[in-house]
């Protein structure tokens, strides 16, 4: 009986700053344009002639730094990492007065090394936990970039300057709200930005594309739906974020992404950012970037937070919220007012349940779902963010991206449906330095996740409960025996009808 042989994937031919710039000149869609003004970086003299050893050091300062090109072929030079916010931007006043005005110390280990590659012109992949600065990492180099694309219009007044230069692409609203925050936040040489995406006003969004924009911040759908009717045209785009790329590709945006790549000049710079490596994103690399460079901060392998201390209770699905309650009520003797929890669960039903519930015991909190108007979602996090709530129940739609730095608990009602996203919840707490606590509440019916879980609680060298070892060990018997066997995920590429958004 013949059987067919799938021939492996090839990868992509290497592609470099000089073959994209060729063509983009033999497209015509693109041939007209003026080359982009890549290199705006210097290295500082102190850093030009490093021995090894003093690199190796400044790449393991304050976190270990892996730097190396995405493909081994590739020969590209890699800059080393600024050790102080004035070697990435000491000559520009106005970067450096916001920088002083924030209360930054030092750059994080993800923006020493993301500037001065992004100043260089370089193709960037950023990975590394939340909350570790990926925002400003390729924030601050984008404003220097339509700087020097503006500056090759100054020389002839008459000559219509094109816009958007930058483009930042984001999985959800929230997260887009919050970069345009620091878009706003750094109010730079006026240049204006928009923020699309669905559930906002339609209108406004048009009227502010059409008004003209330097920065145009959007998630896929919306960006999609605008550029189809011809609100906004990319084409004069020539630098692009893939924001949480890991989580654009969960949700099912890889169609939405390729088909706006696909309108952006082939020379663009681009800078990736994730939290985690999974194929998906490694395939989007090969495919849309030039000579990449990696920026890995830790591991690639999945692994959550060390300064998240992360605590595990097997409880019957029943107790759950008589459970809940004493844990709410400790840290409230404990703590009063300051402290934080996010609370998860599995579905935008479960979420307006347990906060009904909550209510019913003069528990005051707030529910975020993908079933909620925009507006509620932007009162419950601004309720949290103020304090005026300390309890957020949410779905998956908060375990990435959205930026509460003091939150210092998290609490898995339901654990999630895979490790992956474990990670990411546990994540939410224990940011830019701080320590948090994280508690997971387990039953055998999450047993195709307990091996998972217990290679990423010694990665992080966390304590390991001893029935979650042995229910685990019970498990994989189970499995031998073929009694039993993994539960299917809705993120199986295979399920074409999988949709995050529907899910949460």
């Amino acid at each position: 009986m013949l059987t067919l042989v799938q021939k492996p994937a090839e990868p992509e031919p290497l592609k470099t700053i000089e073959s994209s710039i060729e063509d983009r000149l033999k497209d015509e869609n693109f041939s007209w344009m003026k080359p982009i003004v890549r290199d705006l970086y210097k290295i500082p003299n102190e850093q030009k002639n490093l021995s090894p050893e003093q690199l190796q050091e400044l790449y393991t300062n304050g976190g270990v730094m892996k730097v190396y090109p995405f493909r081994e072929e590739s020969t590209v030079k890699i800059p080393p990492p600024v050790n102080s916010f004035e070697q990435a931007f000491g000559s520009n006043a106005s970067i450096m007065g916001e920088i002083r005005k924030n209360g930054f110390e030092k750059p994080s280990p993800i923006q020493s090394q993301m500037w001065p590659l992004l100043l260089s012109g370089q193709d960037c992949i950023g990975v590394s936990q939340t909350g570790s600065g990926k925002t400003l990492a390729f924030l601050l180099p984008a404003l220097l970039h339509i700087d020097a694309q503006l500056a090759q219009y100054e020389k002839n007044d008459e000559e219509q300057k094109p816009s958007p230069f930058v483009l930042v692409l984001s999985p959800t609203r929230e997260l887009a709200q919050q970069i345009e925050g620091e878009v706003k936040k750094y109010s730079y040489n006026g240049y204006k930005s928009v923020c699309l995406y669905g559930g906002g006003s339609r209108p406004e969004q048009v009227e502010a594309c059409r008004g003209g924009v330097e920065i145009v911040i959007a998630t896929p759908g919306r960006l999609t739906d605008l550029s189809n009717d011809g609100v906004i045209s990319l084409a004069s785009v020539t630098y692009v974020v893939l924001d949480e790329a890991d989580r654009m590709l969960d949700m099912g945006f890889e169609v939405a992404i390729r088909r706006i790549l696909f309108e952006i000049r082939p020379d663009r710079l681009v800078a990736l950012t994730s939290a985690t490596w999974p194929e998906g994103v490694r395939k989007l690399t090969d495919k849309y970037t030039k000579e990449a460079v990696m920026a890995v901060n830790g591991s690639l392998d999945l692994t959550s937070c060390k300064s998240v201390t992360q605590f595990f209770e097997f409880v019957p699905h029943d107790s759950r919220f008589l459970r809940v309650c004493e844990i709410v009520n400790f840290l409230t003797a404990a703590h009063g007012q300051n402290y934080k929890m996010i609370i998860f669960v599995k579905s935008k039903v479960m979420a307006d349940h347990l906060s009904s519930d909550f209510c019913m015991k003069g528990i005051n909190s707030q529910g975020l779902h993908g079933g909620r108007s925009q507006s509620d979602r932007e009162m419950s996090l601004n309720m949290l963010r103020s304090g005026e709530v300390q309890i957020l129940v949410a779905t998956d739609l908060a375990s990435r991206g959205i930026d509460v730095p003091d939150i210092t608990h998290v609490l898995n009602y339901d654990f999630p449906m895979d490790i992956e996203e474990y990670v990411h919840r546990v994540g939410r707490t224990g940011r830019a330095g701080r320590k948090g606590e994280a508690m997971s509440f387990l039953w055998w019916n999450d047993r195709s996740n307990f091996e998972g879980l217990i290679q990423i609680l010694e990665k992080s060298e966390q304590e390991v409960p001893d029935q979650l070892r042995r229910d685990a060990e019970k498990y994989r018997l189970k499995c031998q025996s073929g009694r039993d066997g993994p539960r299917p995920s809705f993120r199986n590429n295979k399920n074409k009808n999988s949709n995050f958004q529907a899910s949460y």
